[in-house]
């Protein structure tokens, strides 16, 4: 590697982590407070919300790196322009092409980035965060044991405790189911125990809510009559209120490259997705790694195209944008049919066929000649002496 372009490759790594740290912070912080609020609202850690959290962290960078490259080419662009550097080097017979290379070398880098992260990283951080969510939803006592507070552990539902006691007994709990529009069903006991209870033809304990000395009142919303009973001994299944516990669930997203690509009907068997959809996440992790570097090379080629202008380079980086949006948007179009017709999944590639093409016609159109005088050629950027 040339020594300029190990220096113009630095630039962009410094940028590139620089970009990556910031937007990453930005995304994931978001996202983090989010769901910082729903783990802690329903009784969770703050190690439990800060595991889900760190996994959470490979699909934002994954998101972030086509982005943060791109910028990082952009704006060192920018300033090798704006410091005169690049017309130094034009002025020496390097062209345009040969500038490129050092953003090539970027751009492969990014792209290995991204590859590591779509193949090895996102894969193992969904799995795991699918396993963490699963046993969320078994703990019960997590979420449900909490009192003096009025917990909402799915939308219509109310549930309340007013003492719990070291040996587990729940004092004064209220109940109130109001899913059903057509009837709202209040539960209160002076006492309660949590028990995991299975049925006869099950293999799975069920949590169920054992209340004593309490009654139900039942709402009929359309007659306006209410109904009272009241019972010595009462069993809740829980599952009513957060849902059906079984076997974590199966993804195409969860699972190896190789398996996706070379075990295709039994991956379409275990998640019961189509074909088109796991042939989109096994080459979409492809094309990704390629956007990034066509995202690169775009910044690039935008940038020394536009030549030299006293208001700025605003045009270039526009220009530069739109291309971008051009590419995701071909992304998702192509996604999409992939996704209902698995025999054009080389369609999932066309994004990054298109950006790099995008790129390559920047590139000649920044180092085209034009004869001034009769013969003699002069940069487009550059005044004719």
């Amino acid at each position: 590697m040339a020594r300029f372009d190990r220096y113009l490759l630095s630039q962009f790594l410094l940028l590139f982590g620089f970009f990556a740290l910031v937007l990453v912070s930005i995304f994931w912080i978001n996202s983090a407070v989010r769901l910082f609020d729903r783990l802690i609202g329903d009784g969770q850690s703050m190690g439990i919300v800060f595991q889900i959290t760190l996994l959470s962290l490979p699909r934002v960078i994954g998101m972030i790196l086509p982005i943060a490259g791109f910028a990082a080419v952009v704006y060192v662009t920018n300033r090798l322009s704006s410091d005169s550097e690049l017309v130094v080097l034009r002025a020496t017979g390097i062209s345009h092409w040969r500038l490129a290379r050092g953003v090539l070398y970027f751009g492969i880098f990014v792209a290995l980035a991204a590859s590591i992260i779509a193949h090895v990283l996102l894969p193992l951080s969904r799995q795991e965060l699918s396993n963490r969510q699963q046993e969320l939803t078994q703990d019960v006592s997590a979420r449900l044991l909490s009192d003096g507070t009025f917990l909402h552990p799915t939308d219509g539902v109310t549930f309340y405790i007013r003492q719990i006691d070291p040996n587990g007994t729940l004092n004064d709990i209220f109940l109130s189911d109001r899913r059903n529009p057509t009837r709202t069903e209040d539960y209160t006991a002076r006492r309660a125990y949590l028990l995991n209870a299975a049925e006869e033809d099950e293999d799975t304990p069920r949590p169920t809510l054992i209340m004593l000395d309490g009654m139900i009142q039942s709402l009929n919303e359309e007659t306006m009559r209410l109904t009272v009973t009241r019972f010595e001994d009462f069993s809740y299944d829980l599952t009513q209120m957060i849902g059906d516990v079984g076997a974590p669930e199966q993804s195409a997203e969860y699972l190896p490259t190789r398996e996706l690509l070379f075990d295709t009907e039994a991956v379409m068997a275990a998640t019961g997705e189509s074909r088109g959809t796991v042939l989109e996440e096994a080459h979409g992790r492809f094309r990704d790694a390629g956007v990034a570097l066509a995202a690169a090379l775009i910044g690039f080629g935008a940038m020394v195209a536009g030549g030299y202008s006293r208001f700025g380079a605003w045009r270039q980086i526009v220009l530069a944008v739109v291309m971008l949006v051009v590419v995701e948007f071909l992304n998702n179009v192509t996604a999409g049919i992939v996704r209902d017709n698995a025999a054009l999944w080389p369609l999932i590639y066309l994004p990054v066929v298109v950006g790099i093409g995008m790129a390559m016609a920047l590139l000649w159109w920044a180092g085209r000649t034009r004869r001034i005088n009769g013969g003699d050629t002069a940069d487009p950027g550059m005044a004719p002496a």
